[in-house]
């Protein structure tokens, strides 16, 4: 497990565990299951972290992004190919938020909301940049004097 473990609060944790499997490539570890049969929690491998996803509990303060009216977060998700890792998840079911391009700080990237209202980024490694470019870079893009 990597030092940081991500716990996603989403409608219905069977079809996310279904969708992070299937979209992502995640592998289930682990399931608790409820005397009911409720799903309570599923546990992932996504690459090298663990990634756990569980149901809605409003009165414990659980909520997933559409009952919170969005996320704030983005997690990045480092994959080989991110045309074909984009393709598979807007096939799934994600909903473009940016399209994929090649970003300034060398990565060929792309932001996508999956079905339960989460963001991610696919990131694909393409070239090493000087942090000094970087940085001009990102200065020239935020002071409106550039595109992305």
């Amino acid at each position: 497990m990597t030092h940081i473990a991500v716990h996603l609060v989403v409608t219905d944790p069977d079809q996310a565990a279904t969708w992070y499997a299937e979209a992502l490539g995640a592998q289930e570890t682990n399931r608790i299951t409820l005397p009911d049969g409720r799903t309570l929690t599923v546990e992932l491998l996504l690459g090298d972290t663990v990634l756990a996803v569980a149901g809605e509990m409003p009165a414990r303060g659980m909520r997933s992004p559409a009952g919170l009216g969005g996320t704030s977060a983005a997690l990045h998700l480092q994959v080989p190919d991110v045309d074909a890792a984009w393709a598979r998840a807007l096939q799934a079911g994600a909903t473009a938020f940016e399209p994929v391009r090649d970003a300034f700080w060398g990565d060929r990237t792309g932001q996508l909301l999956d079905p339960f209202g989460h963001r991610w980024a696919l990131d694909e490694h393409v070239r090493d940049v000087p942090h000094d470019e970087i940085v001009s870079r990102a200065a020239e893009l935020f002071s409106g004097s550039a595109t992305a």
